[in-house]
């Protein structure tokens, strides 16, 4: 006798309703809502994780003009168990400035590096858009499964 497959409870993925260009999850379920911070995170956990997903023109200006709005974003992740932002270019790609941007791309970096440091917040790089929407999906099912383990433990 073989053992019987245990079907792990699903999450509902949330969607940020200003979300510009929302990632699609092959079927996984999803549900559009006002986030306060991120544009994903778990229905039900919304205060515990989130992903900021940033293109590499909208990280720049999040750094640039838009800094002041975006700290407060960061200052709003420090409560939160896991709070990352997904940035759909590698590294290399990002020390390449967009053309419209004035930003060095050393200030560009050690801002990035300095708000990890600041505020917890976990920083991906990942190449293209759909390995970002890979890696979203993957913090958010990995996490999942922690807080799954936790009430199981507890």
């Amino acid at each position: 006798m073989g053992k019987k497959k245990v079907e792990e409870p699903t999450f509902t993925i949330a969607i940020d309703t200003r979300e510009q260009k929302p990632y699609k999850f092959w079927d996984h379920p999803v549900e559009v809502v006002g986030l306060k911070t991120g544009d994903y995170s778990i229905i039900g956990l919304e205060e515990k994780v989130c992903v900021e997903r940033k293109s590499k023109a909208d990280a720049y200006g999040t750094i640039g003009s838009g800094r002041a709005r975006f700290e407060r974003e960061l200052e709003r992740m420090l409560w939160f168990d896991y709070p990352a932002i997904v940035i759909e270019c590698s590294l290399e790609q990002f020390l390449i400035p967009p053309t419209h941007s004035a930003l060095h791309p050393k200030s560009a970096i050690n801002s990035l590096i300095s708000w990890s440091i600041r505020y917890g917040v976990h920083i991906f790089f990942c190449g293209k858009r759909k390995h970002a929407r890979t890696v979203t999906f993957r913090i958010l099912e990995k996490y999942h499964r922690y807080r799954q383990r936790l009430q199981l433990e507890g």
